[in-house]
């Protein structure tokens, strides 16, 4: 669902090309590099989390470094997307996030650029 009045003839292609990359921690399992990584993530990044604590990007490179060295077998699951255009250049992704643990909303603010697509922002809310 692409929204926001505007909608570009492919706003679908957006949607598909942003579901492919999140959510991002999990992509370490995957055995992406960190240079995959410091180009995914603005260098104005921050995230704030489940908890609430707010991380920096220098911390979620380190963490997804480590995922990447020590990969984990979780089961997971993300579902209900939505995008939403907030500006010419930058979309608001949210979707729900399903873990053996817990249900979380996710939002993640993602910037196009000529070089790809990055993210600038992004948030867990737990389901309570």
């Amino acid at each position: 669902m692409l929204e926001n009045g505007d909608a570009q003839d492919n706003g679908p292609s957006i949607l598909a090309a942003l579901q492919a990359l999140e959510p991002l921690i999990y992509a370490a399992n995957d055995g992406k590099t960190r240079a995959h990584f410091e180009q995914l993530l603005a260098p104005d990044f921050w995230e704030v989390g489940a908890s609430g604590a707010i991380y920096s990007r220098a911390f979620v490179l380190a963490t997804l470094e480590e995922r990447r060295q020590n990969p984990r077998v979780e089961a997971w699951h993300t579902f209900d997307f939505a995008l939403r255009r907030v500006e010419a250049h930058h979309f608001l992704l949210t979707y729900a996030l399903q873990q053996p643990t817990r249900l979380s909303r996710r939002a993640t603010l993602w910037r196009q650029t000529g070089a790809g697509w990055q993210m600038v922002y992004h948030q867990g809310t737990p389901v309570v």
